[in-house]
């Protein structure tokens, strides 16, 4: 192994050590990925100056992508089993072209892991790039718009259904105080009836009064008169 990288800056132990794709918790993933490509080697690119030959190797919890050129050069990562492996090819083959620019005529004569140091500054910029699929995967980050579409319109739904809500409180509320109207028109209603009523007998009864007095004034008069 000519040089490694850990993107994730530690090494995941998991306590089920059986038929695990790092061959348990005391090795390490660098030890590992050997071991794989060892007991599977890849095919070699067809054309030279070119990585080919790409094959998947899962555990429980992850998976190695690794290729090969024509030359004998091997390129590993290891993902996550929900990352798409097409793009981990894709990740690989960029990573072929970037790293023979820069290091190629340095391959042949390297010892092992005497590139690690010198090959930190490509692998951390291709593995930072293909950290987020939305960089680089059309789907996936047609998928997050789609994500994010959706949540904008559930959020609008929950916004409508709560002024639906709303409205139909409010509603309730306008035809309640429009029975209380109604209410109060046919009490007041009634009460100019009342009021009409009461107005009527005490004119009436005034005027029985009037009537009287004036009776008893003009009656004696008149028969006065009359002898």
């Amino acid at each position: 192994m000519l040089a490694k990288y850990d993107h994730a800056s530690q090494y995941e132990a998991h306590s089920d050590a059986s038929g695990v794709l790092y061959g348990g918790k005391d090795k390490g993933y660098a030890e590992a990925v050997g071991i794989v490509i060892t007991n599977d080697p890849p095919s070699a690119g067809i054309n030279e100056g070119t990585i080919g030959g790409f094959k998947v190797v899962q555990s429980e919890a992850h998976q190695v992508v690794y290729g090969s050129d024509s030359a004998g050069l091997c390129l590993a990562v290891v993902t996550g089993l929900s990352y798409p492996s097409r793009i981990a090819v894709q990740m690989l083959t960029e990573l072929y072209g970037q790293y023979m620019d820069t290091l190629g005529l340095q391959v042949k004569s390297a010892t092992t892991n005497s590139l690690s140091k010198k090959s930190k500054t490509v692998l951390s910029t291709i593995c930072t790039k293909y950290d987020d699929l939305s960089n680089v995967d059309k789907a996936s980050s047609l998928t997050a718009k789609v994500d994010e579409v959706k949540v904008h319109m559930q959020d609008n739904i929950s916004t409508m259904l709560t002024n639906i809500d709303k409205a139909e409180h409010i509603s309730d509320q306008a035809n309640q105080l429009n029975e209380q109207a109604n209410v109060f028109k046919k009490k007041s209603t009634d009460l100019k009836k009342q009021m009409r009523c009461k107005d009527m007998k005490m004119t009436i009864i005034l005027v029985f009064l009037v009537l009287a007095i004036l009776a008893s004034i003009l009656i004696p008069l008149i028969l006065k008169a009359t002898k």
